[in-house]
């Protein structure tokens, strides 16, 4: 890990636990990752691991801790899994499927068993994954869903999709990029989505994990008007009062590789969405600038954000510039005395 003077250290760690912009005591969250308590001194330089092992190729990861273990998941043949027990040393472990299930007709006929953005939740007594199947360049997806009881054994069971777009209509948003995040009463809901009309969100079934019948609207939470790239790849948290909505703009693999991460925040999990200037991200082009590219480690994005044991972690792909390979990367959060997360790059 990259060393840091004593100094910075005890302000980190005191700012871990003490939470005293939130007003509430410093607490651990589940596999949810959400409930964040820690809040940091902005001064403080934001920790970057340094990460080694099967870290490459790791692109779109999301991440689930357990006691003495993080599992992660990333786009790749039947979504790649890898194992870490200290969120350095990471060995790829597989895949969740040796195949796409049979109801998948969305992924490209050269590479059909490639799925995309997975995202993992703990509710109901289960494990919920979920992922896209989709092909670059269009908006004809699905987001899939599968369960299982153990994280650490047996197999994905297949529970179909949660929801498709422009499946023989003329949806203007594109299902792929699935993130769950629970709210205050413990319900699950879904926000994804990625360029067309932005970032969308259902609400789920808080047993099932499939969508909820009691409630059928898409809600538009954050767009980018003029069509300039983005946004997409969206994860949300809960912390100290507000849902905080990560986001990437720019190209992620393409192009100008000019992916980057933005935030914004809102005390409703579904709307009311600013940055930290007061912009709205839906219909305002808010978004506050987490982190972005430099001459060595282009286009980073495409972020999962987690809270264990008291620390915050942001984990997302880059790509290297001399050779374009996605690599994860692993940044600890920092917060500042406002609530929002101080800048970092790669």
């Amino acid at each position: 890990m990259t060393s840091i003077s004593c100094p910075a250290m005890l302000r980190a760690v005191l700012a871990v636990l003490g939470c005293t912009a939130c007003g509430r005591a410093a607490q651990s969250a589940d596999a949810r990752g959400d409930d964040a308590a820690a809040v940091a001194d902005a001064a403080f330089e934001a920790r970057v691991l340094d990460v080694v092992g099967d870290i490459s190729p790791v692109h779109d990861p999301a991440i689930v801790a357990t006691p003495g273990k993080y599992y992660l998941f990333s786009t790749g043949a039947g979504l790649l899994v890898h194992e870490s027990s200290d969120l350095v040393r990471w060995r790829a472990t597989g895949s969740v499927f040796a195949q796409k299930p049979a109801w998948i007709t969305t992924t490209s006929a050269s590479n059909p068993n490639e799925l995309w953005a997975p995202d993992v939740r703990f509710f109901g007594g289960k494990y919920h994954l979920y992922y896209a199947a989709s092909t670059f360049g269009s908006n004809k997806s699905c987001i899939g869903h599968a369960t299982k009881t153990d994280i650490a054994s047996g197999s994905w069971a297949d529970q179909g999709t949660v929801i498709c777009s422009n499946m023989g209509s003329s949806d203007n948003w594109n299902a792929i990029d699935p993130n769950v995040v629970i709210d205050d009463a413990g319900t699950p809901w879904m926000d994804f989505g990625s360029f067309w009309g932005g970032i969308k969100m259902i609400k789920l079934d808080a047993t099932t994990g499939g969508r909820a019948t009691d409630d059928m609207m898409v809600y538009s939470i954050a767009d980018r008007p003029g069509g300039r790239g983005g946004p997409e790849g969206p994860w949300i948290i809960k912390r100290c009062g507000y849902y905080y909505l990560f986001e990437s703009w720019g190209a992620c693999c393409d192009g100008a590789y000019d992916y980057n991460m933005r935030v914004g925040r809102s005390t409703s999990v579904n709307k009311d969405y600013v940055d930290k200037a007061g912009m709205k991200l839906l219909g305002g082009g808010g978004g506050t600038l987490v982190s972005q590219g430099n001459s060595t480690v282009h286009a980073p994005g495409h972020n999962a954000v987690i809270v264990y044991n008291n620390k915050t972690y942001n984990l997302y792909h880059a790509l290297n510039a001399s050779n374009g390979n996605a690599s994860l990367h692993i940044t600890e959060l920092v917060w500042d005395a406002d609530g929002w997360p101080v800048q970092h790059d790669p």
